[in-house]
Protein backbone atom coordinates (compact mmCIF):
# COMPACT_ATOMS: atom_id res chain seq x y z
CA UNK A 1 0.00 0.00 0.00
CA UNK A 2 1.33 3.41 -0.97
CA UNK A 3 0.38 5.78 1.84
CA UNK A 4 2.20 8.95 2.83
CA UNK A 5 1.56 11.27 5.74
CA UNK A 6 2.77 14.20 3.63
CA UNK A 7 -0.21 14.24 1.26
CA UNK A 8 -3.75 15.61 1.61
CA UNK A 9 -5.87 13.14 3.54
CA UNK A 10 -9.25 12.08 2.24
CA UNK A 11 -11.59 9.67 4.03
CA UNK A 12 -14.46 8.38 1.88
CA UNK A 13 -17.43 6.59 3.42
CA UNK A 14 -19.94 4.51 1.50
CA UNK A 15 -20.51 1.17 -0.13
CA UNK A 16 -21.70 -0.41 -3.33
CA UNK A 17 -20.82 1.14 -6.69
CA UNK A 18 -20.81 4.73 -5.44
CA UNK A 19 -17.75 4.42 -3.21
CA UNK A 20 -15.85 2.50 -5.89
CA UNK A 21 -16.53 5.32 -8.35
CA UNK A 22 -15.18 7.91 -5.91
CA UNK A 23 -12.03 5.87 -5.37
CA UNK A 24 -11.43 5.50 -9.10
CA UNK A 25 -11.84 9.25 -9.50
CA UNK A 26 -9.24 10.08 -6.84
CA UNK A 27 -6.65 7.30 -6.98
CA UNK A 28 -4.49 9.03 -9.59
CA UNK A 29 -4.30 12.22 -7.53
CA UNK A 30 -1.56 12.77 -4.98
CA UNK A 31 -3.70 11.92 -1.95
CA UNK A 32 -3.57 9.83 1.18
CA UNK A 33 -6.87 8.04 0.54
CA UNK A 34 -8.86 5.90 2.97
CA UNK A 35 -12.06 4.07 2.03
CA UNK A 36 -14.37 3.21 4.92
CA UNK A 37 -16.87 0.57 3.83
CA UNK A 38 -20.24 -0.36 5.26
CA UNK A 39 -20.74 -4.02 6.24
CA UNK A 40 -24.54 -4.32 6.16
CA UNK A 41 -24.78 -6.08 2.77
CA UNK A 42 -26.91 -9.22 2.95
CA UNK A 43 -27.57 -9.97 -0.73
CA UNK A 44 -25.87 -11.90 -3.50
CA UNK A 45 -22.54 -13.60 -2.90
CA UNK A 46 -21.85 -11.53 0.22
CA UNK A 47 -25.16 -12.54 1.76
CA UNK A 48 -24.55 -16.21 1.02
CA UNK A 49 -21.10 -16.10 2.60
CA UNK A 50 -22.46 -14.28 5.65
CA UNK A 51 -25.16 -16.88 6.17
CA UNK A 52 -23.01 -19.93 5.44
CA UNK A 53 -19.71 -18.95 7.07
CA UNK A 54 -20.58 -16.17 9.50
CA UNK A 55 -18.11 -13.72 7.91
CA UNK A 56 -18.41 -10.03 7.24
CA UNK A 57 -19.77 -9.33 3.75
CA UNK A 58 -16.73 -9.08 1.44
CA UNK A 59 -18.33 -7.73 -1.75
CA UNK A 60 -18.12 -3.96 -1.20
CA UNK A 61 -14.63 -4.35 0.32
CA UNK A 62 -13.55 -6.29 -2.79
CA UNK A 63 -14.92 -3.64 -5.14
CA UNK A 64 -13.04 -0.91 -3.28
CA UNK A 65 -9.78 -2.87 -3.30
CA UNK A 66 -10.05 -3.38 -7.04
CA UNK A 67 -11.00 0.27 -7.58
CA UNK A 68 -7.73 1.35 -5.93
CA UNK A 69 -5.60 -1.23 -7.76
CA UNK A 70 -3.72 -0.69 -11.03
CA UNK A 71 -6.26 -0.24 -13.83
CA UNK A 72 -4.48 -2.90 -15.90
CA UNK A 73 -3.87 -5.32 -13.05
CA UNK A 74 -4.55 -8.94 -13.95
CA UNK A 75 -5.06 -9.62 -10.25
CA UNK A 76 -7.71 -6.93 -10.18
CA UNK A 77 -9.51 -8.60 -13.06
CA UNK A 78 -9.15 -11.95 -11.30
CA UNK A 79 -10.70 -10.57 -8.10
CA UNK A 80 -13.76 -9.49 -10.10
CA UNK A 81 -14.11 -12.78 -11.97
CA UNK A 82 -17.50 -14.27 -11.14
CA UNK A 83 -18.01 -18.04 -11.39
CA UNK A 84 -20.83 -18.99 -13.72
CA UNK A 85 -21.50 -22.64 -12.95
CA UNK A 86 -21.61 -25.20 -10.17
CA UNK A 87 -21.71 -24.59 -6.44
CA UNK A 88 -19.59 -21.47 -6.86
CA UNK A 89 -21.97 -19.85 -9.35
CA UNK A 90 -22.43 -16.16 -8.52
CA UNK A 91 -19.36 -15.88 -6.31
CA UNK A 92 -16.59 -13.50 -7.40
CA UNK A 93 -13.14 -14.94 -6.88
CA UNK A 94 -12.17 -11.94 -4.73
CA UNK A 95 -14.93 -12.66 -2.22
CA UNK A 96 -13.69 -16.21 -1.78
CA UNK A 97 -10.09 -15.02 -1.55
CA UNK A 98 -10.95 -12.54 1.20
CA UNK A 99 -12.92 -15.12 3.17
CA UNK A 100 -10.15 -17.72 2.82
CA UNK A 101 -7.54 -15.17 3.88
CA UNK A 102 -9.65 -14.27 6.92
CA UNK A 103 -9.81 -17.93 7.94
CA UNK A 104 -6.04 -18.37 7.53
CA UNK A 105 -5.17 -15.20 9.44
CA UNK A 106 -8.01 -15.41 11.94
CA UNK A 107 -9.08 -11.81 11.25
CA UNK A 108 -11.14 -10.13 8.54
CA UNK A 109 -9.27 -6.88 9.12
CA UNK A 110 -5.90 -8.57 8.57
CA UNK A 111 -7.29 -10.26 5.47
CA UNK A 112 -8.24 -6.88 3.97
CA UNK A 113 -4.79 -5.50 4.73
CA UNK A 114 -3.03 -8.48 3.16
CA UNK A 115 -5.26 -8.30 0.07
CA UNK A 116 -4.36 -4.61 -0.17
CA UNK A 117 -0.71 -5.63 -0.41
CA UNK A 118 -1.43 -8.33 -2.96
CA UNK A 119 -3.25 -5.83 -5.20
CA UNK A 120 -0.74 -3.02 -4.46
CA UNK A 121 -3.55 -0.54 -3.96
CA UNK A 122 -3.03 3.22 -3.73
CA UNK A 123 -4.65 3.89 -0.38
CA UNK A 124 -6.34 1.97 2.39
CA UNK A 125 -9.62 0.08 2.61
CA UNK A 126 -11.27 -0.83 5.90
CA UNK A 127 -14.71 -1.71 7.30
CA UNK A 128 -16.52 0.79 9.51
CA UNK A 129 -17.06 -1.95 12.11
CA UNK A 130 -15.94 -5.54 12.59
CA UNK A 131 -19.28 -6.45 14.18
CA UNK A 132 -21.93 -8.59 12.50
CA UNK A 133 -24.90 -6.27 12.16
CA UNK A 134 -28.35 -6.17 10.64
CA UNK A 135 -29.61 -3.03 8.96
CA UNK A 136 -33.09 -1.80 9.87
CA UNK A 137 -35.07 0.99 8.27
CA UNK A 138 -38.24 2.89 9.05
CA UNK A 139 -40.14 4.10 6.00
CA UNK A 140 -41.94 7.42 5.97
CA UNK A 141 -45.25 5.54 6.32
CA UNK A 142 -44.03 3.98 9.58
CA UNK A 143 -43.26 0.54 8.15
CA UNK A 144 -40.16 -1.11 9.64
CA UNK A 145 -37.98 -3.38 7.46
CA UNK A 146 -34.93 -5.50 8.26
CA UNK A 147 -32.13 -6.19 5.81
CA UNK A 148 -30.44 -4.19 3.08
CA UNK A 149 -31.94 -6.33 0.34
CA UNK A 150 -35.46 -6.00 1.70
CA UNK A 151 -35.10 -2.24 2.10
CA UNK A 152 -33.91 -1.74 -1.46
CA UNK A 153 -36.44 -4.10 -3.01
CA UNK A 154 -39.46 -2.45 -1.36
CA UNK A 155 -41.31 0.69 -2.36
CA UNK A 156 -41.62 4.13 -0.90
CA UNK A 157 -39.01 6.22 0.90
CA UNK A 158 -37.15 5.83 4.17
CA UNK A 159 -37.05 8.10 7.18
CA UNK A 160 -34.11 6.61 9.09
CA UNK A 161 -31.90 3.53 9.46
CA UNK A 162 -30.15 1.85 12.39
CA UNK A 163 -27.97 -1.16 13.09
CA UNK A 164 -28.74 -4.09 15.38
CA UNK A 165 -26.87 -4.77 17.54
CA UNK A 166 -25.44 -1.27 17.89
CA UNK A 167 -21.80 -1.87 16.95
CA UNK A 168 -18.45 -0.56 18.05
CA UNK A 169 -16.53 1.24 15.35
CA UNK A 170 -13.38 -0.17 13.81
CA UNK A 171 -10.84 2.08 15.55
CA UNK A 172 -8.64 2.74 12.46
CA UNK A 173 -11.75 4.07 10.70
CA UNK A 174 -12.34 6.55 13.52
CA UNK A 175 -8.67 7.57 13.39
CA UNK A 176 -8.91 8.15 9.63
CA UNK A 177 -11.89 10.47 10.12
CA UNK A 178 -10.21 12.44 12.88
CA UNK A 179 -7.03 12.79 10.83
CA UNK A 180 -8.68 13.68 7.51
CA UNK A 181 -8.57 16.96 5.63
CA UNK A 182 -11.77 16.14 3.74
CA UNK A 183 -14.44 13.54 4.51
CA UNK A 184 -16.65 12.41 1.63
CA UNK A 185 -20.07 10.84 2.19
CA UNK A 186 -21.55 9.16 -0.87
CA UNK A 187 -22.60 9.04 -3.57
CA UNK A 188 -24.58 5.83 -3.48
CA UNK A 189 -27.69 4.28 -2.00
CA UNK A 190 -28.51 6.83 0.67
CA UNK A 191 -30.15 4.60 3.27
CA UNK A 192 -28.27 1.35 2.63
CA UNK A 193 -24.73 2.47 1.72
CA UNK A 194 -24.16 5.96 3.12
CA UNK A 195 -26.22 6.48 6.27
CA UNK A 196 -25.46 3.07 7.89
CA UNK A 197 -21.98 4.42 8.71
CA UNK A 198 -23.57 7.11 10.83
CA UNK A 199 -25.53 4.52 12.80
CA UNK A 200 -22.18 3.57 14.37
CA UNK A 201 -21.99 5.97 17.35
CA UNK A 202 -18.20 6.44 17.29
CA UNK A 203 -18.28 7.18 13.56
CA UNK A 204 -20.99 9.79 14.11
CA UNK A 205 -19.04 11.26 17.03
CA UNK A 206 -15.89 11.47 14.90
CA UNK A 207 -17.83 13.46 12.31
CA UNK A 208 -18.36 16.10 15.01
CA UNK A 209 -14.84 15.98 16.44
CA UNK A 210 -12.89 16.09 13.18
CA UNK A 211 -11.49 19.31 11.75
CA UNK A 212 -12.00 17.97 8.24
CA UNK A 213 -14.31 19.52 5.68
CA UNK A 214 -17.37 17.25 5.69
CA UNK A 215 -18.87 16.81 2.23
CA UNK A 216 -21.92 14.98 0.93
CA UNK A 217 -21.72 13.96 -2.75
CA UNK A 218 -25.32 13.85 -3.93
CA UNK A 219 -27.03 11.25 -6.08
CA UNK A 220 -28.13 11.94 -9.65
CA UNK A 221 -31.26 9.74 -9.57
CA UNK A 222 -33.75 8.80 -6.89
CA UNK A 223 -33.75 5.19 -5.76
CA UNK A 224 -36.72 2.87 -5.60
CA UNK A 225 -37.41 1.74 -2.05
CA UNK A 226 -35.21 4.39 -0.47
CA UNK A 227 -35.62 7.93 -1.80
CA UNK A 228 -38.77 7.90 -3.91
CA UNK A 229 -40.11 11.45 -4.11
CA UNK A 230 -36.91 12.96 -2.65
CA UNK A 231 -35.51 16.15 -4.12
CA UNK A 232 -31.94 17.33 -3.48
CA UNK A 233 -32.88 19.11 -0.24
CA UNK A 234 -34.52 15.93 1.10
CA UNK A 235 -31.27 14.02 0.51
CA UNK A 236 -29.27 16.66 2.35
CA UNK A 237 -31.76 16.79 5.23
CA UNK A 238 -31.42 13.01 5.68
CA UNK A 239 -27.64 13.35 5.92
CA UNK A 240 -27.94 16.26 8.34
CA UNK A 241 -30.30 14.24 10.52
CA UNK A 242 -28.01 11.18 10.52
CA UNK A 243 -24.88 13.23 11.26
CA UNK A 244 -26.74 15.37 13.79
CA UNK A 245 -25.68 18.44 11.85
CA UNK A 246 -22.07 17.46 11.12
CA UNK A 247 -22.02 18.49 7.46
CA UNK A 248 -20.41 21.46 5.75
CA UNK A 249 -20.88 21.07 1.99
CA UNK A 250 -23.38 19.31 -0.30
CA UNK A 251 -22.30 18.74 -3.89
CA UNK A 252 -25.39 18.33 -6.07
CA UNK A 253 -25.85 17.30 -9.68
CA UNK A 254 -26.83 20.15 -11.97
CA UNK A 255 -26.78 19.11 -15.61
CA UNK A 256 -28.72 17.61 -18.50
CA UNK A 257 -29.12 13.83 -18.59
CA UNK A 258 -29.49 11.65 -21.66
CA UNK A 259 -33.21 11.68 -22.56
CA UNK A 260 -33.27 7.98 -23.34
CA UNK A 261 -31.71 7.24 -19.97
CA UNK A 262 -34.35 9.30 -18.17
CA UNK A 263 -37.13 7.40 -19.95
CA UNK A 264 -35.56 4.04 -19.17
CA UNK A 265 -35.06 4.84 -15.48
CA UNK A 266 -38.63 6.09 -15.25
CA UNK A 267 -39.77 2.54 -16.02
CA UNK A 268 -37.95 1.53 -12.81
CA UNK A 269 -39.63 4.36 -10.89
CA UNK A 270 -36.40 6.36 -10.72
CA UNK A 271 -36.28 10.02 -11.70
CA UNK A 272 -33.57 12.71 -11.67
CA UNK A 273 -32.99 14.32 -8.28
CA UNK A 274 -34.47 17.79 -8.66
CA UNK A 275 -33.04 20.98 -7.22
CA UNK A 276 -35.49 23.27 -5.41
CA UNK A 277 -33.67 26.52 -4.75
CA UNK A 278 -36.04 27.69 -2.04
CA UNK A 279 -35.68 24.44 -0.07
CA UNK A 280 -31.91 24.36 -0.40
CA UNK A 281 -31.68 27.94 0.78
CA UNK A 282 -33.00 26.95 4.21
CA UNK A 283 -30.26 24.36 4.85
CA UNK A 284 -27.20 25.15 7.01
CA UNK A 285 -24.67 23.87 4.47
CA UNK A 286 -22.77 25.30 1.53
CA UNK A 287 -24.29 24.09 -1.75
CA UNK A 288 -22.02 23.31 -4.71
CA UNK A 289 -23.71 22.60 -8.03
CA UNK A 290 -21.87 20.65 -10.68
CA UNK A 291 -22.63 18.38 -13.62
CA UNK A 292 -21.76 15.08 -11.93
CA UNK A 293 -23.15 12.61 -14.48
CA UNK A 294 -21.12 10.67 -17.01
CA UNK A 295 -22.59 10.70 -20.54
CA UNK A 296 -24.61 7.71 -21.74
CA UNK A 297 -27.81 5.78 -21.15
CA UNK A 298 -26.57 4.33 -17.86
CA UNK A 299 -26.58 7.09 -15.26
CA UNK A 300 -23.31 7.04 -13.35
CA UNK A 301 -21.18 9.65 -11.65
CA UNK A 302 -18.35 10.90 -13.81
CA UNK A 303 -14.93 10.12 -12.32
CA UNK A 304 -13.54 13.27 -13.97
CA UNK A 305 -16.28 15.41 -12.46
CA UNK A 306 -15.77 13.98 -8.97
CA UNK A 307 -12.01 14.53 -9.19
CA UNK A 308 -12.57 18.13 -10.28
CA UNK A 309 -15.01 18.79 -7.44
CA UNK A 310 -12.70 17.40 -4.77
CA UNK A 311 -9.80 19.39 -6.19
CA UNK A 312 -11.83 22.59 -6.05
CA UNK A 313 -12.91 21.87 -2.49
CA UNK A 314 -9.28 21.64 -1.44
CA UNK A 315 -8.44 24.79 -3.34
CA UNK A 316 -11.36 26.97 -2.35
CA UNK A 317 -12.36 25.82 1.12
CA UNK A 318 -13.56 28.84 3.12
CA UNK A 319 -14.52 27.25 6.44
CA UNK A 320 -13.14 29.61 9.09
CA UNK A 321 -12.68 26.84 11.62
CA UNK A 322 -10.95 24.47 9.20
CA UNK A 323 -7.28 24.84 8.40
CA UNK A 324 -6.60 22.49 5.52
CA UNK A 325 -2.96 21.53 5.78
CA UNK A 326 -2.46 21.23 2.03
CA UNK A 327 -3.29 23.05 -1.17
CA UNK A 328 -5.12 21.57 -4.13
CA UNK A 329 -3.89 18.00 -4.85
CA UNK A 330 -1.94 17.60 -8.06
CA UNK A 331 -2.26 14.72 -10.53
CA UNK A 332 0.15 11.88 -9.89
CA UNK A 333 2.93 11.72 -12.46
CA UNK A 334 2.95 8.70 -14.73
Amino acid sequence: MKVSRDRPRVAALGGGNGLSTVLRSLKHMDLDLTAIVTVADDGGSSGRLRRELGVLPPGDIRNCLVALADDESLLGQLFQHRFADGDLAGHPFGNLFLVAMAEVLGSFDLAVRECSKVLKINGRVMPSTLSQVRLWAERTDGTVICGETQIGSGSGSCRRVWLDPEPLAHSPAVDALLDADIILLGPGSLFTSVLPHLAVPEIRDAMHETRALRVYLGNVMTQHGETEGFDAADHVRAVLAATQGALDVAVLHDGVLDAAAVRRYALQEQVPVLIDESSLGTLPVRIVRHNLAAPGEIVRHSTDALAAVVGELFKNSQRDDVRLRHLQPTPRSA
